[in-house]
Order: C-alpha cells, then structure tokens, then sequence
C-alpha cells in the first residue's frame, strides 16, 4: 500500500502529508480552503510549523479539492477539524462529510484512516453506517477502517508527528493490521493496539480531559490561595519535589487550542445521550472557561479599590492573541473571551501579538504597552519576555496571565506598576 491521500491540511494532515512523502510515499492532499490550496501550491505553509515551512519547498504533493484523486488510493486518512458550536455541542457535519466523500472514491480492499477527534461510538454508529449507505461498500469486507487519534503539539521542538507514540484501532483484525503496517513505517514511536475502534476513540479524549481537569483543579486553587494569602505557584514547585504520584499543572488565565477545551464536550454529549451525566467534567470546562471572567473582574476590583474607578474608558492592552506560546493559532484561545469581557465593560482596547500582527491593533511591543493603564498578558511569547519594564505608566496595573514574570516582582514595585498574576 504505497498511495496515500490526506483529507484537510491543517496542523494535523499538512505535517503528517509531509511526514508521508519523507518516508516514500505517493502523497496526494485534499483540502477544500481554496485559498488554502494556493499557499500549498506556492509552496507556502498556511500553519506556523517550521518542519512543514522546510518540506514544503522540496515537496510534489499534488494539493487538490478533487476527490476523484482518491481512485487509485491505498490508504486515505482524514484529519478535518471537529469543533464544537456555540452551545458546546459536537459538530460531527465536516468528519461526516469528509468520510462519505473520500469512501465513495475509494477502490475495493482500501484502508481508510480517521485521525480526526471524536467521541466513542462515532465510528461505530454513525461512519460505518453512512458509508455503507452512501459509498457503496461494506466496511469490513470491500472497505478496511481504523481510528488513530491524532497526536500534535504545534510549536514543540522535540514531540512531533514522527515520534510521539499512537493507538489505532480497528473493528476487524486485517484492517488493524494493515493500520499498523502502515504506521511503523511513517512513525519512529511505540504503537499499541487496541481492541476496538470505540477505546481507540476515547483515548484522546481521555488524554485531553485528564489535562483539562488537573488544570481546572490549579485555577481553583489559585481562586482560593488567593484569598488566603498563599502562591499556588510555590506551592505546586513544593509538591512537585515529590518524586512520584503527583504531575504539576500550573493556573492560567484560560484554555486554548483545538484539543482541551472541546473534546471533554464529546465525552459529555455521547455519555448523556447514553444515560450517563459527566459532572466532574462539566465542571472541570466551567471553571477553565471562566478564568477569563475571573481575570477581568480581579483587575476590575483593583481599579475600584484604588480609587480610579472600573475599566469604563480605560486604556486597556491586550498582549497575546494566540492560545499557545510562540505559536500562531488561536483557535479558542482565551483572549477572544478576555476580549469580549473587556468591551462589555467599555474599556479602550489594543492588542498586539507578533504571531498575528494581521489581528494587532499595535504595531510592537513598545507600541502597544505605552500610556496604557491596564495591561492583560495572555499568551507567555518569548518576545514579551523582553518587555522593558521601565515602559509601562506610572501606577499601572499589569496582570500576568501566565505568570511570566513572578520572579520579576520588584521590578514592577520599583516602577510604581501594580503586579498582579494567577494565584501568585
């Protein structure tokens, strides 16, 4: 199985299309972004992704929105997004369609891949039976399938596509050995087989909602200590001395990114839809998700409390768009929530973020932290780190969002700037 084709270009199928034709493959990718397309076939990069910025120069990838390429196809993998919509309920519509699409070009005996996030049962109850009824083929017989829940840490040096270790499952024991055929030779990492496509599934949101709950539980704890005079901070450094049964988080001013703050969302939907309430997961999404709100009301009570009145016409600077550092994504970051709080409350707002200066109201650094009187840090970019202090105005607030600078206190005393951060 030497052809392969990669169903949406983005910041999972682009490195792993890449990955792909590094290893040998005859590579073809499908992406239905026009506008997508023509930065590939420019040899551009549409995501902020070194590796990808290099390959793609020497790349022959044939970059198209024809799924008729997908004929001669051994093995497609779909890797579209699956968000959720306003009221945090899955959108499976982009996954669905993708997969109808791609298996009714798909020859008999083809493998056909989802790497896409979804929920346990997705493949089961609503993938198989749409292709079956649509593409004409039996999954299991003219049709292999597997999932192998993506696995990508954008801006990371060191865990990449290639080497971060993955599961796949299969509801069939040759399409689960076809899918690990395949990935041992794409992959230099460990790969385990699971005994079904349903515990392949719930994997990834397992590893997404175990992160989301140990960081629900640091901001609630930062909400505490901060009323009883305690760091968290310092405290999680004590505790993380211990050498095992303990995995430090660190408070923030909110969650961001494709993964954390939406697949616990497909957990919760498919167990209620099955009879069972996730609490401690709807929990875990109210509180990261309202750490922007706290944020804003934190520095609110300051303004108040030092006499200059609330955040009404008040020049506000926004540092940081996206949700990672050193990244340009900010898919559900939580500047946008920060954002939104902050023009309710009619507040005068910049922002600048190197990553997306398209998006920035400030031109640089220097530019967007002048004269401002309150000064949000949201994404921890090495570029802020170099933030000349001195700049800020006099009796200023400046609130750390990621605690960038906890270790710099003094310095923004000796400036008359008041510091604020998460749970410090």
């Amino acid at each position: 199985m030497e052809k392969i084709a990669v169903i949406g270009l983005g910041y999972v199928g682009l490195p792993l299309a890449l990955l792909a034709e590094s290893k040998g493959f005859n590579v073809v990718g499908i992406d239905l972004d026009i506008k997508k397309l023509k930065v590939l076939k420019d040899k551009k990069s549409p995501i902020d992704d070194p590796e990808s910025k290099f390959l793609l120069n020497k790349s022959e990838i044939n970059f198209t929105n024809d799924f008729t390429v997908l004929l001669d196809v051994d093995i497609a993998i779909i890797c579209v997004p699956t968000p959720v919509n306003d009221d945090k309920f899955p959108d499976l519509s982009i996954v669905m369609d993708a997969s109808i699409n791609t298996a009714k070009n798909l020859k008999k005996g083809a493998l056909l891949i989802i790497e896409s996030t979804i929920n346990p049962g997705v493949c089961n109850e609503l993938i198989i039976p749409a292709i079956e009824a649509q593409a004409n083929h039996k999954v299991g017989k003219t049709l292999h399938l597997a999932h192998c829940p993506e696995r990508i840490n954008p801006g990371d040096t060191k865990w990449k596509v290639n080497n971060i270790n993955r599961v796949i499952g299969a509801d069939a024991l040759d399409s689960l050995e076809l899918a690990y055929s395949f990935y041992s030779r794409l992959i230099d990492a460990d790969i385990k087989k699971m005994r079904s496509i349903k515990e392949a599934e719930a994997v990834k949101i397992v590893e997404n909602s175990f992160r989301d709950i140990n960081i629900a539980f640091v901001n609630e704890l930062a909400m505490s200590f901060s009323k009883l005079g305690i760091d968290v901070n310092n405290v999680i450094d004590g505790a993380s001395t211990k050498p095992f049964a303990f995995m430090p988080h660190y408070p923030g001013i909110g969650v961001g990114g494709h993964c954390i703050p939406v697949d616990p969302y497909y957990l919760i939907e498919y167990a209620r839809s099955n009879g069972f309430e996730h609490h401690f997961l709807k929990l875990a999404r109210s509180i990261n998700e309202s750490m922007p709100i706290y944020s804003v009301d934190k520095v609110e009570e300051k303004l108040i409390e030092s006499g200059v009145g609330s955040l009404k016409d008040k020049n506000v600077c926004v540092l940081g768009l996206s949700y990672k550092a050193n990244v340009g994504d900010d898919r559900e970051s939580p500047s946008k929530v920060l954002i939104n709080e902050l023009e309710k409350r009619g507040a005068i707002i910049s922002t600048y973020d190197p990553f997306f200066k398209n998006k920035s109201s400030s031109n640089n650094l220097n530019d967007a932290v002048n004269d401002k009187e309150v000064i949000f840090l949201v994404t921890a970019h090495d570029e802020f780190k170099k933030l000349n202090i001195s700049l800020l105005k006099n009796g200023s607030i400046f609130f750390d969002g990621r605690n960038l600078f906890k270790n710099k206190q003094t310095q923004f005393i000796k400036n008359n700037i008041k510091y604020m951060g998460i749970g410090a």
